[in-house]
């Protein structure tokens, strides 16, 4: 659960003796071997009511330092630090909204805010949590003037803000929930609350959109991935989503690069036998029902009709390909006699539609060679079919 931090830690830290002891802090090792022994340290060091937060402090700026821009200067509780969405979505988010006053009406540590604050000419920040918004007014300090923190329950309007944006809690009874109405706020009170309002709602990315319309929602639903790893669902009510869009998949990376495709777009793809290569989408992609529409785009087609893989002769500028090697039946036997005589070594198994778990398909493969390769475990129809491929460098 992590350390339950008081508004007098917040101060402290925020002060600046507790700045001085961060940076003592931060040059101990905080190791799961060596924290009883920085603690003990710590609190020789006349820190001894408040060497639990300082600890906790850095060790929570040690893990937001890969999500969060300045996370070194930032406060944060565990609990708000999984929740916060990472500074790369959350400027994209941004962008979106750039010009508009904004409420965010469950701020928390203000990581959207930082954001919204720097493209939009008011924005109010919002949250239940004391100690939170204690902490947002830290982390966003002086560099966001039009920025305005309040007290307020997120399911009482309280501003007239052109947009209100929230990021509910995803987790009831201890556990993450997909579950729109176990929410903390329920997704559906949130409808309810601002209706009639443009309204942008931060979910997981596991909601299922096709109880969206029986919640009254018709706008977008856009599936954002960062990096590889698909991190949310956001819901845009109509008046913030483009005309004809329903479903949207962002892809965004760290380096700057991105890709944006609806479900306006033509999905016409041809119906032909697998190429060259073979091109798992990205997670975005396939979670926001776009696989046909991204094929269309970059000329491409799907192995099977039910399947997310798609193949091609050629692979995107910036995606990882798989080049195709052999196609084989799925029978382990042979399967095994050919990977040893190509001495597969390192070996990546991908898998759609067949109930296969590839850590135990490796182990009974046994590769020993020194040639990394990637089979690709499919079905084809109703044959399940392997696809004996070069593994491409990570890019």
């Amino acid at each position: 659960m992590g350390y339950t931090f008081t508004r007098e830690d917040v101060a402290y830290l925020g002060s600046a003796a507790g700045r001085a002891a961060l940076i003592e802090t931060g040059a101990l090792a905080l190791t799961p071997s060596s924290l009883l022994e920085d603690l003990t340290r710590l609190r020789r060091n006349r820190y001894a009511d408040r060497a639990a937060a300082l600890v906790e402090t850095v060790r929570l700026r040690r893990r937001a330092a890969a999500k969060l821009d300045d996370a070194g200067e930032w406060l944060f509780t565990d609990d708000a630090l999984q929740q916060a969405t990472p500074s790369v979505v959350a400027r994209h988010r941004a962008r979106r909204l750039a010009g508009r006053t904004v409420h965010d009406v469950t701020c928390s540590i203000g990581a959207e805010l930082a954001a919204l604050g720097r493209v939009c000419p008011a924005v109010v920040g919002s949250d239940l949590d004391g100690i939170r918004l204690a902490m947002a007014a830290h982390n966003l300090g002086s560099r966001t003037r039009n920025v305005v923190l309040v007290k307020a329950d997120a399911l009482v309007p309280c501003s007239t803000a052109e947009v209100v944006i929230a990021d509910p809690a995803r987790r009831a009874d201890g556990r993450r929930t997909h579950d729109p109405a176990k929410l903390q706020p329920p997704l559906p009170d949130l409808l309810a609350a601002y209706r009639g309002r443009d309204l942008a709602v931060k979910c997981a990315p596991g909601l299922d959109f096709d109880r969206l319309g029986d919640m009254g929602w018709d706008g977008e639903a856009e599936v954002v991935s960062l990096d590889g790893s698909v991190r949310e669902a956001c819901l845009w009510s109509r008046g913030l989503a483009e005309p004809g869009v329903t479903r949207r998949a962002t892809v965004l990376r760290s380096d700057g690069g991105s890709l944006s495709l609806t479900d306006a777009e033509p999905d016409d793809i041809p119906d032909r036998a697998p190429g060259a290569w073979i091109i798992d989408p990205d997670g975005a992609i396939v979670r926001a029902g776009l696989v046909r529409h991204y094929a269309a785009k970059y000329g491409l087609w799907q192995l099977d009709p039910r399947i997310a893989y798609l193949t091609g002769d050629a692979v995107p500028e910036g995606v990882r390909g798989f080049r195709v090697l052999d196609r084989m039946d799925f029978k382990e036997k042979p399967l095994r006699a050919e990977l040893h005589r190509r001495d597969c070594g390192p070996l990546e198994i991908l898998t759609r539609g067949v109930d296969l778990d590839p850590d135990a398909l490796r182990s009974r493969l046994k590769p020993r060679g020194t040639i990394p390769h990637t089979l690709v475990v499919t079905r084809i129809g109703s044959a399940p079919t392997v696809f004996l491929c070069a593994t491409p460098p990570v890019r």
